[in-house]
């Protein structure tokens, strides 16, 4: 390994996942080492609660390097060499509608998923071009890691209005499910795994999972175990798993039995059981009910009693799966190891029987030179027709955003897997449309 240090600035510094990210940065210096961590967002009060304790933490833990936070973009993103993307367009306030509305209409109410996910996908492209301009405008060599939602709409725009950009697309929760499939197995960590996977983001399958030191196949095992209990481990592993989160790894169990010729990530539950899950969602007390009372109300407090005391010792976090995955990311492409893991990309031949020019979450060969998709071969019938409609949802969302296009939303809305028809499409777009307007283009 070479003697080169990097400057990254984390965009979304406000985010309550940042004090995590930072420990886990300062704790990899082996492996991404840094001579300067910048974190910038447009919200400078919330940014300030969490950089003045991340300001400690990094003088505590990582001294050597330069620490700041900023809301000016030519400060944030001059002399970078990584981007790494944590936004969240309209905060929980946004989040909260996405997961309300819906219900309201008895349709599943999900960050991601369904028409939230599609209400936060058209929020997120004009931000995070604008991230991307800014990197190109200051630091052009510097790459960025896009981990902000909704991942395979703004992968989409990447695509179509910055192709040549240096940007990679990717999602940590295929790697949360493959933490628990290695725990199953009886191994360490989903590092010690092999796998071919496909599909598009949160909507995907294992065709294959091996013991990477010894070659040895796990689906056997893995598929007798996940069609009693899913993805649900129990015991130490899952002690400070939320309930709403048990609640869905167990619910892989039915996913697995529509074809258990794979394993299904988790979020396939949205679109195989949209009636369940709302006749199982409490439509006034949602996950952002959860997180603003819990989450959030832990975060910003340990930031102010960090900053009130002066010391980050004793301080709630670790280092954190999701964090580790992205510094491995931009280890891979800063020391062009092409080593493989998943990314959000356009498909060009990697699942042979689907469109060139969908974006897939696949496997690749991450190095300095970017990303190589690997060939996964075909998708199954099953999963070939689920995977074209998502596919026309999530491009009909950036045709609506680029046409300003109220018809390509409402179209959008009602191809969609769990929504019932063209009438409720219409009822949750109107509603949608009514509080996203400081977020959304004028669609006509």
């Amino acid at each position: 390994m070479s003697d080169k240090k990097f400057s990254v600035v984390i965009a979304g510094g406000g985010s309550t996942f940042t004090p995590g990210f930072v420990i886990s940065l300062c704790a990899n210096q082996d492996k991404l080492p840094l001579r300067k961590l910048k974190l910038y967002d447009i919200d400078a009060d919330r940014q300030k609660k969490i950089g003045d304790a991340c300001a400690i933490i990094v003088k505590e833990k990582a001294p050597q390097v330069e620490f700041e936070y900023t809301t000016d973009p030519e400060e944030a993103f001059t002399d970078v060499d990584f981007v790494l993307g944590s936004i969240r367009v309209g905060k929980y306030e946004m989040r909260s509608q996405d997961e309300k509305i819906p219900l309201k209409y008895g349709v599943n109410g999900q960050e991601t998923t369904g028409p939230g996910g599609m209400a936060y996908g058209l929020r997120s492209i004009p931000a995070i071009i604008e991230i991307i301009d800014f990197m190109e405008k200051y630091s052009p060599n510097a790459w960025m890691v896009n981990y902000s939602n909704t991942i395979a709409i703004v992968s989409e725009a990447c695509r179509r209005f910055r192709p040549n950009s240096k940007v990679v697309n990717i999602c940590d929760m295929p790697i949360d499910d493959m933490g628990r499939m290695a725990a199953i197995a009886g191994l360490k960590s989903f590092k010690d795994l092999d796998f071919t996977y496909y599909g598009l983001n949160h909507f995907g399958w294992w065709k294959s999972v091996t013991n990477k030191k010894t070659g040895e196949d796990l689906m056997p095992l893995l598929k007798d175990y996940v069609k009693k209990n899913g993805y649900y481990v129990g015991g130490d592993f899952d002690k400070e798993t939320e309930a709403s989160w048990v609640a869905t790894f167990k619910k892989v169990a039915d996913c697995y039995a529509l074809d258990p010729t794979t394993l299904p990530n988790n979020y396939m539950q949205y679109y195989y059981f949209p009636k369940y899950e709302v006749e199982n969602a409490n439509p006034h007390y949602t996950r952002t009910d959860e997180i603003l009372e819990y989450r959030q109300k832990i975060v910003f407090g340990e930031c102010a009693r960090i900053v009130k005391e002066g010391t980050a010792k004793g301080n709630l976090w670790e280092s954190e799966v999701h964090s580790n995955y992205i510094i491995d990311i931009c280890h891979a492409i800063a020391f062009n190891t092409h080593e493989k893991y998943l990314a959000n990309i356009p498909n060009n031949g990697a699942i042979c029987n689907f469109p060139d020019d969908a974006i897939v979450e696949v496997p690749c060969l991450f190095g300095s030179d970017g990303v190589q998709p690997l060939v996964v071969g075909e998708a199954g019938r099953f999963q070939l027709g689920l995977m074209m409609e998502q596919v026309t949802c999530e491009k009909l969302v950036v045709d609506a955003y680029e046409q300003k296009s109220y018809i390509k939303m409402l179209q959008a809305f009602t191809l969609n897997k769990t929504v019932p028809d063209a009438t409720v499409a219409k009822k949750i777009l109107d509603d949608m449309m009514v509080v996203n307007k400081p977020y959304w283009p004028d669609l006509k």
